[in-house]
């Protein structure tokens, strides 16, 4: 899977390489779940409407500090990834709730 980062504005856009093409996400989070680090990607085309679909994959960096994407691999994984993931919005709306 290609992807290319670019930072702009305090938002960091990956480029996915997809079946169909490229895809442009903005970089929600990076998260750790059951001992590795995750990345949460939004679809740019998706943020401004109710039903955005998140992209989860795992995160790593290289040795020269690169990011590198892989897929999770097991439906037991995705859950906990996704489990992790949930709690962090929830995290993120109660500061919010708490700063207003």
């Amino acid at each position: 899977m290609g992807k290319k980062q670019e930072e702009s504005d305090d938002e960091m856009y990956v480029t996915l390489d997809v079946e169909n093409g490229q895809e442009e996400c903005v970089v929600i989070t990076i998260f750790e779940a059951g001992g590795r680090d995750y990345i949460a990607l939004l679809p740019t085309e998706s943020m401004n409407t109710d039903d955005g679909e998140v992209y989860l994959y795992r995160y790593k960096e290289d040795q020269n500090g690169n990011p590198e994407l892989s897929d999770i691999e097991s439906d037991e994984e995705f859950e906990i990834v996704s489990d992790r993931f949930d709690e962090w919005l929830d995290e993120q709306e109660y500061e919010q709730m708490k700063d207003e």
